[in-house]
């Protein structure tokens, strides 16, 4: 009987370490990194999230849907690096500006879209590589900017 009060006493001795929550959470995305080599908040973040293609499959476009630019004001509408409204700006989008859907944030509340630039009188409009399937999801990595914005000033007018 005295294997009883030696398993007591090797559990709580196990139990026994002292450490901090925060010490033994990973920092962010970045697991491993110092605690003081990160930023604290977003704001100061630079991460970038790669806008998706293909997430329909390899039968079809790249990018699913057409969208339009609506209700944007004056300053338009901002084309960010991430999904998050501290995110670095890229562009701005007047209104009316046409956008391929490539994608959406687990929210909803943000659009991976892929723009084409504006075209010239006459001229052939680029072609940014999302309208045709490709054969795995994959980051776009085309000619045109791609990047994030709200939802809520995207009308879909195809796909």
């Amino acid at each position: 009987m005295r294997i009883v009060p030696i398993l007591a006493l090797l559990l709580l001795s196990a139990c026994s370490r002292s450490s901090e929550v925060a010490d033994e959470l990973p920092n962010s995305s970045l697991a491993g990194a110092p605690r003081d080599a990160m930023p604290e908040t977003r704001m100061e973040a630079t991460l970038a999230r790669p806008v998706t293609i293909g997430e329909d499959g390899p039968r079809l476009d790249a990018c699913g849907a057409m969208g339009q630019a609506t209700r944007v004001g004056p300053q338009g509408l901002s084309v960010r690096t991430a999904p998050f409204a501290e995110a670095k700006v890229l562009a701005q989008l007047a209104e009316g500006a046409r956008i391929h859907v490539c994608t959406r944030s687990i929210d909803q509340q943000w659009l991976g879209v892929v723009i084409p630039p504006p075209t010239a009188e006459g001229a052939a409009p680029t072609d940014c590589g999302v309208r045709e399937p490709v054969d795995r999801k994959r980051a776009y990595a085309g000619p045109c900017v791609s990047g994030w914005v709200a939802s809520a000033y995207v009308r879909l007018v195809a796909g």
